[in-house]
């Protein structure tokens, strides 16, 4: 069947194609970070990486070069346990059910998504024995009376948090103006460039 597209037209037919390498990519791994202390950690995003101890380094790099943050934390992206996306009034909370605890109860981090568009901030955390009775007991424990969009359960023992012997990571320079866009002072340069082209 020919394409419409005159650019698939043109690639050269592949015809049989063999099976992808197994792991012949990076896997996922979902970033979050604590901006100052006792403030919530909130998801910053992705990175991939071929395990956590790299995809922690990746991220350190990726999420924490522009602006400082007291600790970060990674987990896989498989690990993350996600219920359903609502819109308008309809709270995630409401699809959440009962669950009956089924073995050994463990902590899980519980995470909320206030508002479509933004990022999921740390609620709290549950002991459950699976990641649908974490939702349940979430649903009684953590709910609030805002709009909960989407909830992550993640098992703890799945994060690979900031332990004390990483904290030298952000040991910087305390005056670091490159960090802040004021300090090229942009404004300045085309002023001054706009008056030498009236000269």
């Amino acid at each position: 069947m020919k394409s419409l597209d005159p650019r698939v037209n043109r690639l050269p037919l592949t015809g049989n194609t063999s099976p992808k390498v197994l792991l012949d990519q990076f896997g996922t791994f979902e970033v979050f970070v604590q901006a100052k202390a006792g403030k919530p950690f909130q998801h910053e995003g992705v990175v991939h990486a071929p395990n956590l101890e790299m995809s922690y380094l990746l991220a350190k790099e990726t999420f924490t070069r522009r602006f400082t943050c007291v600790s970060i934390y990674v987990v896989d992206t498989r690990n993350v346990h996600v219920s359903v996306l609502t819109e308008d009034e309809d709270n995630a909370y409401n699809h959440v059910t009962e669950v009956a605890s089924s073995g050994n109860k463990v902590s899980f981090e519980i995470f909320h998504l206030f508002k479509r568009g933004k990022q999921h901030q740390h609620a709290g955390t549950v002991e459950a024995s699976n990641p649908n009775e974490a939702l349940w007991l979430a649903s009684k424990q953590l709910k609030t009376e805002k709009q909960v969009f989407n909830i992550w359960a993640i098992h703890t023992d799945d994060i690979r948090f900031t332990h004390q012997d990483d904290l030298d990571l952000w040991h910087t320079l305390p005056d670091k103006k490159f960090r802040d866009a004021a300090a090229y002072k942009g404004g300045d340069k085309l002023k001054s460039f706009l008056e030498e082209l009236k000269k």
